[in-house]
């Protein structure tokens, strides 16, 4: 008998267990787990150093934009069996994990791909922004490059950031 998929998205401001998300997608019938795992890293801008990140999310939306990118990447990819993303929201600081993805798949390269374009598409559709806290205690919103939104994208009328 064959599993149904299952997809997990979940938002929380506690510290994320990359072994959780590998065991929400972990099936005796997939030879592969593919695996990102995205941490907060110091940077230096303008001369000021990162010290964290804050995330904020529009929450009501954000599981209706999880259950499209999930659709999406079926339609690509029939063979993906789990999709699970935990994401951090509050503050994360340098060196913690701000979001874990974890798909399984019978092989590893319809895995790695989806995985791949699964982190694009979370950081260009989903609502998740974050801004950057400096040692300076400045912050600034920063916009992912994949935003659908983004002002470098030729929307410049919006300012959402994600």
């Amino acid at each position: 008998m064959s599993e149904e998929p299952r997809d997990v998205f979940r938002l929380s401001p506690d510290w994320l267990s990359v072994q959780e998300v590998v065991d929400a997608v972990s099936s005796s019938s997939c030879g592969a787990v593919s695996v990102f795992i995205g941490t907060t890293r110091e940077d230096q801008v303008d001369g000021r150093k990162v010290v964290g990140l804050e995330y904020e999310a529009y929450e009501a939306m954000v599981q209706s934009e999880f259950s499209q990118l999930c659709g999406d990447l079926r339609a690509r990819w029939p063979s993906l069996l789990h999709i699970c993303i935990h994401h951090r929201l509050g503050w994360v600081k340098v060196g913690e994990a701000s979001v874990v993805v974890a798909i399984s798949s019978p092989h590893r390269h319809d895995g790695q791909q989806a995985v791949q374009l699964c982190v694009s598409r979370l950081k260009g559709s989903v609502p998740i922004w974050k801004k950057e806290v400096y040692d300076t205690q400045e912050v600034s919103w920063k916009e992912n490059a994949e935003c659908r939104w983004s002002q470098s994208s030729g929307s410049a009328s919006e300012t959402k950031k994600c």
